[in-house]
């Protein structure tokens, strides 16, 4: 199984690494990899995180106020936005 952002869920990862870079690059660096690992757990596993909508399902990024949603397309995972929980909580509902 393989994964890919969908293009403004790629924005939004490189405005949260660029915010974070700019705190203090470690933090930047930690919430990178913060990232793999739940990107590993949901090709792992990727009926495991709660769903959303139909199609659609969330994972939490720990450590940081983000998480990641997606959906799965035949052997594919769509990462459809890195959302940041104080944000509207639905803005990434036309994605679908």
């Amino acid at each position: 199984m393989n994964h890919h952002f969908e293009l403004h869920a790629q924005r939004e990862y490189e405005d949260a690494v660029a915010y974070y870079d700019g705190v203090s690059p470690p933090l930047g660096d930690d919430f990178i990899k913060e990232v793999e690992r739940v990107i590993s757990q949901i090709l792992k596993f990727p009926e495991a995180c709660p769903k959303l909508s139909p199609s659609t399902r969330r994972c939490r990024i720990k450590r940081f106020p983000y998480g990641l949603l997606y959906r799965l397309r035949e052997a594919d995972v769509e990462i459809i936005a890195v959302m940041h929980f104080s944000r509207e909580p639905n803005y990434w509902v036309d994605r679908v």
